[in-house]
């Protein structure tokens, strides 16, 4: 793979710094840091913001979509999943943190909760790690974790009852194996963490969420992070089933469940949030946990709105996740930053928070999210973590002056991007990944794919009993005694 050049410099245009301002200025890059900071009179073409966090994703290798996935609530789609063959693991990785990186994303959480398993695990791990390396981006990868609940969010006997015979012994053997106990599970994270764990690769515990995690597992998992420091990423009340089965299970109150165990601090990271109420934002607030919100994955699995104003306003960190399902399914970061504040930062006159603010905490909570060190403004002696966007064609009709974030908040796309510098070397220019060709890694995928899909036959044979059992089980049964 082609050797990551260093962006030396220099650069000038129009700066948004620390406190939210676009000012002019110019900067050099030295030794992976922006030096020589100092204004200038001449002529803006770039406007340059720090590069984004994208604090929850799953780096899937394409779109499930492609394989007969959209349109499906969260319940359908997760076990649509099978449909979608097992890959390289380097391969698989690179393209999703390649497509991230071509919209300005440096920090990347991979929350990896579909291993490929063609080899042991840690040697999988070690393949997205290079896979990170050669992108050049940082990454947080959570490893999975679950120990219930794999087909429903409960009894799934019934379920598994309903089918033909044949779609039965399919589903059974693609969900229903023994999952490892919880000492086990424990001690992947760490076998895991030895292999690979750096400081621009973040190895974190990933408990899938309350409704696939037993009290022991995450006490287990509260536990060992109070002793490591190690982070915590989990998705939250993504759904309202999952609000259904939190409020029948965790009587006392989703939030107050995790405090109870421990998991509840700054350690956490919380997906999603869809359907939390006042009570569990409060606590959230209090504990200084970060909500990773995904605005397009959320109306893509029907999963509603989350209350982001709401929690922003009570004082909730959030961050943004594209969670593999950008609006557009393109990874665009700066359609998703945007599509989050028109939903979130207030109607008429009413402000929840301003867009600077929105765009600035994206990334300095998802950082902190992601296990990445150094806070990302574009100031004298901050980690060089910077896109710069090409103002002439933001600025298309070139009428007056008026503030870029104007144009960022209003038509901002990855198209517009000229650049992406992370930890001091270019990674993308002119909308091209620099370090790997991310153009043949995604034909390279289509065609495995593509001479794989026999092998899922029986599976796709027993998904539409499948489906309509769950339609049935979420439908009529959830919430009833």
């Amino acid at each position: 793979m082609p050797e990551l050049t260093s962006a030396a410099g220099p650069y000038g245009g129009i700066l948004l710094d620390g406190a939210g301002g676009s000012v002019p200025g110019t900067f050099d890059v030295r030794d992976g840091r922006i030096a020589g900071l100092r204004g200038h009179g001449g002529a803006a073409k770039s406007f340059f913001v720090p590069a984004f966090a994208n604090a929850h994703d799953h780096v899937r290798p394409l779109s499930p979509t492609s394989f007969g996935a959209a349109g499906k609530p969260l319940e359908s789609w997760l076990l649509r999943l099978p449909a979608m063959t097992p890959q390289n693991a380097y391969v698989a990785a690179a393209a999703p943190l390649a497509r991230a990186a071509r919209s300005g994303c440096t920090s990347i959480m991979a929350h990896y909760t579909r291993a490929h398993g063609l080899m042991p695990y840690p040697e999988e791990v070690q393949r997205v790690a290079a896979a990170a390396a050669d992108v050049g981006v940082q990454v947080a990868f959570a490893v999975a974790m679950r120990d219930m609940n794999p087909l429903v969010y409960g009894d799934h006997s019934a379920l598994l009852a309903g089918l033909p015979s044949e779609a039965r012994r399919e589903i059974e053997a693609l969900f229903c194996a023994p999952l490892p106990p919880v000492k086990a599970q424990m001690e992947l994270v760490e076998a895991t963490a030895a292999a690979v764990h750096s400081a621009r690769f973040n190895v974190q515990y990933g408990p899938n969420g309350m409704q696939w995690c037993s009290r022991p597992l995450l006490e287990a998992i509260a536990e060992a992070s109070e002793r490591t420091g190690r982070r915590i990423h989990m998705h939250f009340l993504e759904t309202r089933y999952q609000r259904e089965w939190a409020d029948k299970h965790a009587p006392q109150g989703a939030a107050r469940y995790l405090k109870e165990i421990g998991l509840l601090s700054p350690r956490l990271t919380l997906a999603h949030c869809v359907w939390a109420n006042d009570e569990d934002l409060e606590l959230i607030a209090e504990s200084g946990a970060i909500i990773a919100t995904n605005a397009s994955s959320n109306l893509h699995l029907r999963s509603g709105i989350a209350p982001i104003g709401k929690a922003i306003r009570m004082g909730c960190k959030v961050a943004v996740g594209l969670d593999g399902a950008a609006f557009d399914e393109d990874d665009d970061m700066l359609r998703e930053i945007r599509l989050g504040h028109f939903l979130h930062a207030g109607w008429g006159y009413e402000e929840n928070v301003a867009r600077e603010k929105y765009l600035l905490d994206a990334v300095s909570h998802g950082r902190t999210a992601n296990g990445c060190a150094g806070a990302a403004v574009i100031a004298e002696a901050a980690a060089a973590d910077f896109v710069e966007l090409d103002l002439d064609l933001l600025d298309r009709d070139q009428v007056m002056p008026v503030d870029p974030l104007d144009y960022l908040f209003a038509r901002a796309a990855r198209a517009h991007i000229k650049r992406v510098v992370a930890d001091g070397k270019v990674i993308v220019e002119d909308g091209r990944v620099l370090g790997v060709d991310l153009p043949a890694l995604e034909e390279e995928m289509r065609q495995r794919y593509r001479a794989q899909m026999p092998m899922r036959e029986g599976f796709l044979a027993a998904w539409p009993h499948l489906d309509a059992g769950l339609i049935a089980y979420y439908r009529d049964r959830i919430g009833c005694c």
